[in-house]
């Protein structure tokens, strides 16, 4: 398998042996050194073999036809595909496994238990030793004070229209960004008001994903995590969805991603771009993004997203139904 050194691939009659051992919990996991487990015609899988991979701390990789292995965490190809996947995993094990499980076991909670579950998860991994590498390796950062609004709104119409403004950043997803931004909605959610609501980008990028700076600025995850579950803005974009039109002019990065994917519609550019980095940071998607994402492109592409950091372009964001038109 190339890039993926060791990890072995292992058949559909294999990895039915190896799953029904009542040891396997004994022997396969992210803290047993074996984070993913890779199968070869993964649709020739028994139910009772997945119902075991369901409750295994560990990544698993299915190679079979799209659509037909729906119980793994990730269905690929061919080997090559799942060596990209592996690469991901090893890399960050401890991340890759936890964003699976919570998209394994946030399959069909609803949003606000979703948002819970992805948030606790986000807080551990802040105290674990993947994101203090990533710390360590970025860098401390500070930013100047900024004049102008996080957030622009104009209310005057018969649509709302929401401008994240931080275009020198590439609208980086701040403290303040996103505070002003649940100010800006909260209002619009009181019974009787039923105006269409806009939210674009200005410059050149929809957002470019957490504000680097910001990260690893709370005193400790515990706080951390009452912050992000009190104060985030995708639980109220989420109850207004049926109203919300986002606009992708450029890349989404990141919450980016996750807040957009909670619209009820989505449009896109040409230069349009989408990706979720955090895995490699030793996190998972923080914003809402194990919530929104795979309501729109199912569990096993946001899965791959996560693991691999791969951009995808327009097409094929519309091809998977994470954009629902395109802007000419």
């Amino acid at each position: 398998m190339t890039g993926s050194g060791s990890v072995r691939v292992w058949s559909a009659t294999e990895a039915t042996d190896l799953l029904s051992a009542p040891t396997v919990d004994l022997d396969l996991g992210a803290l047993r050194d074996v984070p993913v487990l890779v199968i070869n015609d993964a649709d020739r899988l028994t139910a009772g073999t997945t119902a075991v991979l369901d409750g295994l701390p560990l990544v698993s990789v299915g190679i079979a036809p799209v659509g037909t292995a729906p119980a793994l965490d990730v269905l690929v190809a061919d080997p090559d595909a799942a060596a990209a996947v592996v690469d991901g995993v090893m890399a960050n094990p401890m991340a890759a496994v936890t964003c699976c499980q919570v998209l394994r076991h946030g399959d069909g909670m609803s949003t606000d238990g979703g948002l819970l579950l992805e948030s606790t998860a986000f807080g551990t991994l802040q105290g674990g030793p993947e994101f203090a590498r990533w710390l360590d390796g970025r860098g401390r950062r500070a930013r100047p004070g900024e004049p102008d609004p996080p957030v622009l709104v104009d209310a005057s119409g018969d649509v709302v229209r929401l401008t994240l403004n931080r275009p020198r950043l590439r609208n980086a997803w701040s403290a303040a960004m996103r505070d002003a931004l649940v100010e800006a909605l909260r209002p619009l959610t009181v019974p009787g008001d039923d105006r269409p609501v806009h939210l674009t980008g200005a410059g050149s990028a929809f957002c470019c994903g957490g504000d680097p700076a910001e990260f690893g600025t709370v005193d400790n995850s515990a706080t951390a995590h009452l912050i992000r579950s009190s104060g985030n803005a995708a639980s109220w974009l989420d109850r207004l969805a049926p109203r919300l039109t986002v606009t992708v002019q450029g890349p989404a990065v990141g919450s980016g991603v996750e807040l957009a994917a909670f619209a009820g519609r989505i449009e896109a550019t040409a230069a349009a771009t989408f990706r979720l980095p955090e895995v490699s940071m030793g996190l998972i998607p923080g914003a809402g993004g194990t919530v929104s994402v795979p309501r729109r492109i199912g569990r096993q592409r946001t899965a791959w997203l996560c693991l691999t950091g791969t951009t995808i372009d327009v097409a094929t964001a519309l091809d998977w139904g994470l954009v629902d038109t395109f802007l000419d």
